[in-house]
């Protein structure tokens, strides 16, 4: 069922319906771009509708034992990284734009409540997701829907923002690990240990499509961005065993195969952005 999580009576008859053991936590609005132009947008559905999810759990959970919250994040809630050095769990937070400030505050409720109610609550923060079923806003999908129609690839500045790119089925076993093994009241970082420059990433699309550099475009900058994310998923390994199985050239081959096969798909959800 499809309801806003900002709709508290909603989210109440859901509990009421199906007596829900836990919850996993993967609602939010993500694009920095549109947390900019938007805010608001993203302080309700990113920190108010965590609230309410909490709220609910500690309402209908009678007992907190054999049940967990989990709550998926991001890595920029750490800020921007230099050249060198990795974020780690216990990163101090920097977010720097609304969309991360809004995901930090929801991480802060999260962590406030396990410590506040001992409420059973688990974190995971990952770097940027790329893979199949993505809207058609993020970078990946449009370079590759435009790229196939032969239109400008607009770039933000000059394209050296470096990013560490997680295969969306990495992601997957990664999010089902945390939940079935993970510690209560911990934190995970999961990285797919890609990473790429902006423009590196355009470019190994346009080589796997077979199109020219010239669509290239470079525009102004993005407000407050931020020059590198990398994570050290070290913790994850070692307690969880979880290694990405996918390298970035094998993921993005996969993924563009998967654009151009499911066009309908892109044409109806672009529809709604």
């Amino acid at each position: 069922e499809n309801i806003d999580i900002n709709n508290e009576d909603a989210i109440q008859f859901l509990f009421e319906k199906y007596l829900f053991d836990g919850v996993i936590h993967l609602a939010a609005e993500s694009h920095v771009d549109r947390s900019i132009s938007n805010p608001g947008e993203f302080m309700f559905t990113n920190v108010i509708g965590t609230l309410n999810l909490l709220n609910a759990c500690r309402k209908n959970w009678k007992s907190f034992e054999n049940k967990c919250f989990y709550h998926i994040s991001t890595d920029e809630v750490y800020g921007s990284l230099g050249d060198e050095g990795f974020f780690l769990e216990d990163t101090p937070y920097d977010p720097k734009s609304p969309y991360s400030a809004a995901k930090a505050s929801s991480d802060h409720l999260v962590r406030a409540w396990h410590r506040t109610f001992n409420f059973p609550t688990l974190i995971t923060n990952c770097s940027n997701n790329y893979g199949p079923y993505q809207f058609p806003e993020k970078l990946i999908p449009l370079v590759i829907l435009n790229a196939l129609e032969g239109k400008e690839l607009p770039i933000y500045g000059n394209g050296k923002q470096v990013r560490d790119w997680l295969y969306v089925d990495d992601h997957a076993r990664a999010l089902y690990l945390a939940a079935t093994e993970g510690t209560i009241g911990a934190t995970y970082n999961i990285g797919g240990h890609n990473e790429r420059t902006n423009l590196e990433v355009v470019m190994t699309i346009l080589r796997e499509l077979n199109k020219p550099e010239s669509l290239i475009t470079y525009v102004v900058d993005r407000k407050g961005h931020d020059l590198r994310y990398a994570i050290d998923a070290t913790k994850i390994k070692r307690e969880l065993n979880w290694i990405p199985k996918f390298d970035f050239e094998q993921g993005i081959k996969d993924t563009i195969k998967w654009y151009t096969d499911n066009q309908e798909w892109v044409q109806l959800v672009s529809k709604r952005i």
